[in-house]
């Protein structure tokens, strides 16, 4: 028997004003005025800007003016590229990198409602008829659901900061979402157009973030054909599997006919595909329960309560399909030893699916629960956010003055009246929506998670208006820059330098400096970080004393960074 029993007055949707508007607004903050940050975000702009400013060998070979980036696949660094050949000149290098990502995420939040409402609409989803009418029709059914699913996607911790990263990873999640969309129609109606799109989007995930994955997702779909005993395993292997391969070739064929640079990304690659296969260990498994807890939030708790519930039901598509990713997803992770945030992201569209269908079936103890926990942690935060920003411009409390002045020693407190009044419409629309929550006790599908998607997009929006200047002071390298290019004001060769990928992307775009190429040709100028042992052992053994053969021009760091130092020699 079916566990859903339910009126059609809880099955009232949100209007679609609403749903998009919701989105801008968790997307558009931390998009716009900001610098390439450290980390993910500045390598993989720092690529899309090479390729942006380069031919036709540095699109084939991802790169970092001169530094190989073979791991992953070009696609996203592409897509990027394109938009600051479209759009650079208009908003900026940086900012026209990250339309993509926006555009990136529209794609995955829009999968993710169009998957949830497929699936919802199906018969054996349907709630059970009551004695006397009044159930809902299956297209309310499944546009509510639709709505439940699309805001714990946006309430998901662990997407916040990743969907606003310019990365591969950014439109991995956003692809196995529409790969989950395009499932749901194969396996409703098999359909040779579909398995051709369902192809296209496998082989497009290769050119992402290598093989690993779509292929683990290929072999869990076959699986699960078989197991439904339907016949669309006949169509995965004679058209998805034919595509997926040849749109990942292209790739490999025109650095085959290329041979950018005399060399090719494709060992390198590979190697790094390998990489992600091994056994569980302690590490890998630990890691994986310890963060995903967090980072899931608050998806998993009603996706388990879901696949409880329908239990009895696990030939169901709405529960078979999203288990078959998210269990491919969980074993991926867990085979990994090389433990990063990034493996847990493509389980976040799926789990956002399941916990939907928890939904109608959930206790109100239970919803309760989880509603007054994002009460108070939301608004927490969203209080402490305030509070330093009070402190911050007016000194007091000077115990949390000093700490946001200990954050980014060099920052001038500034007051922007546009970031301010966003920020307080957005805490006042807040304090409304939890005195609707809680005054109303309104009967609809969406009500359990409204707060942890509003509350969501809250703690992100407030730091990313309050504080945006401070957080580009302390996790940006644009000052940095800025002195090295200061100080290097007469012409030299090139830079040779070990410093790390984000770090040589900012230098570089920021300070226009000439790093060097592909190419062994001797450079005039050297640049550490941290004074590498290694790298002065080389230079030892090529040009004897290092005082003797370098002239030490300057050297420097972030003043929130007292780890990092940064050395810039030039040969006497």
């Amino acid at each position: 028997m079916k566990p859903v029993r339910l009126p059609a007055a809880a099955t009232n949707a949100l209007p679609r004003w609403v749903i998009f508007s919701l989105c801008l607004l968790y997307i558009l903050p931390g998009l716009i005025g900001r610098d390439p940050w450290k980390g993910d975000d500045a390598t993989s702009f720092g690529i899309m800007w090479t390729m942006a400013n380069g031919g036709l060998q540095d699109w084939l070979w991802p790169h970092i003016v001169g530094l190989p980036m073979p791991e992953k696949g070009p696609l996203v660094f592409w897509l990027g590229a394109v938009c600051i050949k479209l759009f650079g000149w208009i908003f900026g290098a940086p900012m026209a990198a990250r339309l993509s990502t926006g555009l990136f995420f529209m794609l995955g939040a829009l999968s993710v409602w169009y998957t949830t409402y497929l699936l919802g609409r199906r018969s054996e989803a349907q709630p059970l008829k009551l004695a006397f009418g009044g159930q809902p029709e299956p297209k309310d059914f499944g546009r509510t659901l639709a709505d439940g699913a699309l805001l714990i996607y946006l309430g998901s911790l662990g997407l916040l900061v990743r969907s606003h990263e310019t990365s591969a990873e950014t439109l991995q999640i956003s692809l196995v979402a529409y790969a989950l969309y395009l499932s749901a129609r194969l396996f409703d109606a098999a359909s040779k157009k579909t398995a051709l799109k369902l192809g296209l989007i496998l082989g497009l995930m290769v050119l992402t973030r290598g093989w690993v994955l779509p292929v683990a997702l290929f072999i869990s779909l076959l699986a699960m054909s078989l197991y439904h005993q339907q016949k669309q395993y006949r169509l995965l292997i004679a058209i998805v599997a034919p595509i997926g391969i040849l749109i990942a070739a292209t790739w490999l064929l025109a650095i085959l006919a290329v041979h950018p640079y005399d060399s090719s990304p494709y060992p390198a690659w590979m190697v790094w595909n390998y990489r992600q296969i091994g056994l569980p260990t302690i590490a890998s498994v630990s890691y994986f329960f310890k963060y995903s807890i967090w980072f899931a939030w608050p998806a998993w708790p009603f996706a388990a309560w879901a696949i409880y519930a329908w239990r009895k039901q696990e030939r169901a598509l709405h529960i078979l399909l999203p288990v078959t990713f998210l269990f491919c997803f969980i074993l991926l992770a867990l085979i990994n030893n090389h433990s990063e945030e990034g493996l847990l992201l493509p389980m976040l569209p799926p789990l956002a699916i399941l916990a939907a269908f928890g939904l109608p079936t959930m206790k109100r103890s239970a919803i309760n629960a989880v509603d007054w926990f994002a009460v108070m942690i939301m608004t927490g935060v969203a209080s402490t956010v305030w509070l330093y920003w009070i402190a911050q411009q007016s000194g007091s409390p000077l115990g949390m003055a000093k700490k946001v002045i200990s954050w980014a020693p060099d920052y001038h407190s500034q007051f922007n009246l546009i970031s301010f009044l966003i920020a307080l419409l957005a805490s006042i629309a807040w304090c409304r929506l939890v005195y609707w929550r809680i005054s109303r006790q309104p009967s609809v599908l969406w009500r359990a998670v409204v707060l942890s998607g509003g509350g969501a997009i809250l703690c992100w929006l407030l730091p990313m208006t309050l504080f945006l200047p401070l957080i580009n002071q302390r996790i940006s390298y644009h000052d940095v820059a800025r002195q090295i290019s200061e100080k290097l004001n007469t012409p030299y060769k090139c830079i040779e330098s070990d410093v790390g990928p984000s770090q040589r992307a900012s230098f570089a775009y920021f300070g226009e400096l000439k790093f060097a190429g592909f190419s062994d040709q001797a450079c005039d100028v050297l640049l550490l970080q941290n004074n590498t042992p290694s790298q002065l052992k080389a230079l030892v053994a090529t040009d004897g004393n290092l005082q003797e053969a370098w002239q030490l021009l300057w050297s420097g760091r972030r003043t929130a960074d007292k780890d990092e130092l940064f050395l810039l020699y030039r040969k006497k």
